[in-house]
This record gives structure tokens, C-alpha cells and sequence, in this order.
């Protein structure tokens, strides 16, 4: 390995959506970036797992950052597509109750909606019933703001933007250690083409890898060493025609939002995922899992062909809570927070990461001024 240290503006680590979406907005302001990710192509990990839905920011706490950023993130993220010809719907989503005591918490979620800024309408079972025929339910929300993204495609525009300005992504580049010392940061790149990188700024977005790449970094305070919990979601794919042409999810359930029915942009059915709390990565789906998600499924669609359902993929949301911790924000530190310039740290980074992605850029770029 050589001894060469090769210096850089600013570094962003993990070519995620968030990453890419950091990076892009940095060189755009004049940034000289570089994007490190460990894999051989860019979004493999957490973008690549998800539902792809554009979140109208209807569950977060009032003044929390995940209600914030989801709210401007999600504006941002509609006129970026628009612009860019990023594939994307706003095809709006039901959350519907099936019992009394779902419909009696329909008025605590439009309230906590409304405190954010976002519309949602409140129907009665008759009303639900005249727009979803098939499906079975006591009262529902519906959210006009909700919609679905083609996170491949947002990604290849971020990238290109990216380079465009200057930037640039080292892929199967996986990050060995981190130094922060006398204002700026020494990263040892492993890989084929080892080598030491001295950046003035860096970002740590590596999504899952983000809490674990602190247990070798020296000069990071013990503060900034989070400990991270692994909840895993599985999907099922849905072969064939069905009747929906809007996103339907249930009444919320802890650690997730259950078991819901999202579409591509191709009208394609999926369903999930479901919570299950994991002690490291691991992606099998176990086929019987079908069984939970039938018997959930069939809470609201009583029509479902269970036949039709077949394993697809599975996701890992990051957790900075376990399974008994209730609600967590996401971490977004930089120098006000741990007293270290130059450096953001991105902790627990989950939904709705996807639609927050471009309103994250630009608080990590205001964090580095």
C-alpha cells in the first residue's frame, strides 16, 4: 500500500439516494467531491430495498426533523422529477380502518398530518366504500400527496448531476478508518487500489454501515458512537390484474407502518413490509411468511388471491431504538452538534429518507458552512 496521502475537498461516504443527493447539492455549491461506496454499483444497499413511495409526512412528531425534511423533501423531490423526467406518480394513498377502534385514532393521525402542513380527508365507510369497492372498511384517510418514484432512475439523475459539476463516485472503495485531527480527516480506502485520502469535509452516509464505520474512527467523541438496531421488511409481489389503483395501507403498527399494498410505475402489486427485528444483515425472505401477510391482508381485501402472492425482496431499515423504544428522529450531526469541523454524520437514516433525500443535501450543506 502507498503512503501517498492524496487530498480532496469533500468526501461523502455511500452512494445511496442520500448520499447522491448530498453529493450533487455540494458540487452544485462548488464543492470538489468525491463519493465513496464499498459496493460495485451505486445504490445497492437500503434505495435499492424499499417501497419507493413518496411520503407526504403524515406520522412524525410535530417540529421533528424526519416531519420536516419529509414535508419540503417531498415538494422538492416532486419538482426535481418533474424536471429532471425522473419516473414518478402521484397516485395519492388510503390508510383505512377496519374496526371501531382503528377508526376512533383516523382523527389523532389527521391531526398530527395537519400539525405538519399536510392535507389529509377523513371518509366514512360508505364514502371509502364508493372509491374502493373491493376493499373492506369502517372509515379511511385519504392522502392527495402520497405518491411513487422510480428511485433507479432519481438515482442515475443525482449521479449525473454529480458529474456534471465536477464530482465524482469510487465504487468497491469501502471506507477501513477514519481520523479526524486538526480540521480535517484522514480515511483509509481499502479495496484493490488501497490508498489515504486528507479531505477538508466529509459525510458519512452509508446507511447501514454509517454507525458501524464510528468503531474505527479516532477523534469521534463516544457521543457520536450510536448504537443501531436492524429491522428488517419483507415484500411480496402480486402476479397479475388487481383492482387498486391508489396506495392502501393500514392503521400504523409499532416499529412500521404494516403490511401495505404499493404499485410501480407500471401498475405492478406489491405488498409490505412487515417488521421483523434481526441481529445482523441478513435478506432472505422465508416463504411462509406469506401466511401474516395473507391473514393482513385480507383484514381490508377479502378478495385476495393468495395464490398470486410470491416472495420478492427484503429491506433493513436502520434503527437507532429497538423494538421497545417508540419513536426516533433522524441523527444529522455536524459540527454544532460534536464540536469537529467539517464532518456530518448521518445516523438512522430510514423512511422517509427516500422523499426527504434532496432537503437532507441541503441541511448537511448548511451544517458545513
Amino acid at each position: 500500500m502507498t503512503n501517498d496521502v492524496m487530498e480532496v475537498g469533500t468526501l461523502v461516504i455511500g452512494a445511496g439516494v442520500v448520499g447522491l443527493a448530498v453529493a450533487r447539492t455540494l458540487a452544485k455549491a462548488g464543492h470538489e467531491v468525491v463519493v465513496l461506496e464499498a459496493g460495485d454499483c451505486f445504490g445497492e444497499g437500503i434505495s435499492s430495498r424499499n417501497s419507493e413511495v413518496i411520503h407526504a409526512g403524515i406520522y412524525y412528531p410535530e417540529s421533528s426533523l424526519k416531519a420536516r425534511l419529509c414535508v419540503e423533501g417531498r415538494r422538492q423531490l416532486y419538482e426535481y422529477c418533474e424536471r429532471r423526467k425522473v419516473g414518478h406518480q402521484k397516485c395519492g394513498k388510503w390508510i383505512v380502518a377496519t374496526n371501531e377502534a382503528q377508526s376512533s385514532g383516523l382523527e389523532s393521525i389527521q391531526a398530527r398530518a395537519s400539525a405538519n402542513g399536510v392535507p389529509l380527508q377523513l371518509w366514512d365507510g360508505p364514502s371509502v366504500a364508493r372509491q374502493l369497492p373491493e376493499a373492506r372498511s369502517n372509515a379511511g384517510l385519504w392522502s392527495p400527496e402520497t405518491g411513487i418514484v422510480d428511485t433507479h432512475g432519481l438515482m442515475l439523475a443525482l449521479l449525473g448531476e454529480l458529474e456534471d459539476a465536477g464530482g465524482s463516485l469510487a465504487l468497491r472503495s469501502p471506507v477501513e478508518r477514519i481520523e479526524s485531527v486538526a480540521g480535517a480527516h484522514l480515511v483509509q480506502v481499502g479495496g484493490a487500489a488501497p490508498c489515504m485520502l486528507k479531505a477538508r469535509n466529509l459525510i458519512n452516509a452509508a446507511g447501514l454501515g454509517a454507525v458501524p464505520l464510528t468503531r474505527n474512527w479516532h477523534g469521534l467523541p463516544d457521543s457520536q458512537r450510536p448504537t443501531q438496531w436492524f429491522a428488517r421488511g419483507v415484500y411480496f409481489s402480486y402476479s397479475g390484474r388487481h383492482p387498486f389503483s391508489n396506495l392502501i395501507y393500514p392503521v400504523p403498527e409499532p416499529g412500521g407502518l404494516g403490511v401495505h399494498l404499493t404499485l410501480d410505475l407500471a401498475g405492478q402489486a406489491r405488498f409490505g413490509p412487515d417488521v421483523e427485528w434481526i441481529e445482523r444483515e441478513e435478506y432472505g425472505v422465508d416463504p411462509e411468511r406469506v401466511n401474516a401477510f395473507v391473514a393482513g391482508i385480507r383484514q381490508w381485501w377479502p378478495g385476495l388471491e393468495a395464490e398470486r402472492l410470491q416472495p420478492a425482496y427484503a429491506g433493513i431499515r436502520p434503527k437507532l431504538k429497538d423494538a421497545e423504544g417508540g419513536f426516533f428522529d433522524f441523527r444529522i450531526d455536524g459540527p454544532q452538534e460534536h464540536g469537529i469541523p467539517g464532518l456530518v454524520n448521518l445516523f438512522g437514516i430510514e423512511s422517509p429518507g427516500l422523499t426527504s433525500c434532496l432537503a437532507i443535501a441541503d441541511l448537511v450543506k448548511d451544517k458545513l458552512i
